[in-house]
């Protein structure tokens, strides 16, 4: 009976070892680096934006008292990735997780397309994944309850020509997420896709106002998401409390890939 009980004690901040966001600067990888360091996990921040990202890491070790480094990471350069691996390690010490976030979304419709912005979008979204994996496999191998969450989209599931290059990235990250659950299961360590709906964060843009106007009533919820509400669900995702997930597609979306209403 004890074990049994000991088992449903709440594991939401275990393990403790340190998580790697990308796209930690802003929207939900800014929120997931927060909500993970809520539970006194450390974290590093990876990003583009040199400033942003440092500003936010100094904001989640003053907040929130736990270790947090900003590093200026360009995924769109492969070279990039081994060097900011090493000052992860040197920062963070053991690591046990990846929060894959960083992304664009450009809007060229079938017109637009080139294969400069269709490898960028592939690579940014997709080979990232990889990438990252392959720079902390051994660190993530060796510390148990290890975790991946890389982000797709209900985008993989709908039409959209506005945005295609958004789309297919993100449907591979679906397929290319189950792939490597098979491979990374037998290290133990999980992987899932997470999946948002319409998420009320800086990567909508302009367009934003619009796009409420076209979607909130279809929600069943009747509304845009909150980064933090996708957050909550990273940090469950890399916790022991989602200890036999792994090769999912988790769909946060309040309700809007179901919906028949228009």
């Amino acid at each position: 009976m004890a074990e049994a009980i000991d088992a449903l004690v709440p594991q939401l901040g275990l393990p403790a070892t340190g998580v790697v966001v990308t796209g930690g600067a802003s929207g939900i990888g800014l929120a997931s680096a927060r909500a993970l360091a809520a539970v006194g996990r450390p974290v590093a921040l990876w990003d583009i934006n040199a400033e942003g990202v440092m500003q936010a890491a100094a904001a989640i070790t003053r907040d929130l008292g736990v270790v947090a480094t900003g590093l200026a990471v360009d995924l769109s350069d492969p070279q990039a990735i081994a060097p900011a691996a090493l000052k992860t390690r040197e920062a963070l010490g053991s690591i046990g997780g990846i929060v894959h976030c960083a992304g664009t979304s450009p809007v060229t419709g079938i017109e637009g397309v080139t294969p400069e912005n269709w490898d960028a979008g592939l690579a940014l979204h997709a080979r990232a994944i990889v990438q990252l994996v392959q720079a902390f496999r051994e660190d993530l191998a060796a510390n148990p309850g290890s975790a991946v969450v890389a982000l797709s989209s209900i985008n993989a599931h709908f039409g959209n020509a506005m945005i295609p290059i958004y789309s297919a990235a993100k449907g591979a990250v679906i397929s290319l997420v189950r792939s490597m659950a098979d491979e990374l299961g037998q290290h133990g360590i999980r992987i899932n896709a997470l999946s948002p709906g319409m998420i009320d964060t800086p990567i909508l843009g302009e367009a934003r106002d619009m796009m409420e106007q076209l979607f909130a009533r279809r929600i069943f919820l009747g509304r845009f998401g909150e980064a933090e509400e996708i957050a909550r669900v990273v940090r469950f995702l890399l916790s022991n409390e989602a200890s036999y997930i792994t090769a999912e597609e988790l769909v946060v979306d309040g309700g809007f890939l179901h919906s028949q209403r228009h």
